[in-house]
């Protein structure tokens, strides 16, 4: 049990360096290829109380848009968020837990909302 627990905390600790080293490993096809399936899960998980594009409301005013988002948090820095759950100060956000390739798909969509700057850049 004890390896078990050690295992699962290390790869917690190891997720947000593997996601970031897999998207700034990806070609600018198989970045727009995540960032799609990014917009899929935010369409379906988050949309309804969160702005998802590059210039809608949100739904819900306590809700930030995500390209606000990923500007005040760089995008790599949620990625063990993703993983272990969101939790917001919001009682009526339900907590979401993604798996690595979703939060891959997840951040790359961010990352296409954020300034041009903050994109993490394709090799």
């Amino acid at each position: 049990m004890k390896r078990l627990a050690a295992a699962a905390l290390l790869a917690s600790a190891m997720l947000p360096a593997l996601a970031t080293a897999t998207l700034a490993d990806s070609t600018d096809d198989e970045q727009a290829k995540l960032a799609e399936v990014g917009r899929a899960i935010a369409r379906e998980h988050c949309s309804r109380c969160h702005a998802i594009g590059p210039d809608d409301k949100s739904p819900h005013d306590k809700a930030p848009p995500f390209r606000d988002v990923v500007v005040r948090y760089p995008s790599e820095d949620l990625a063990e968020a993703l993983a272990e759950g969101i939790v917001s100060g919001h009682p009526d956000m339900p907590v979401f837990v993604f798996e690595g390739p979703q939060i891959e798909g997840f951040i790359a969509y961010l990352d296409s909302l954020g300034p041009p700057e903050a994109k993490t850049p394709a090799k």
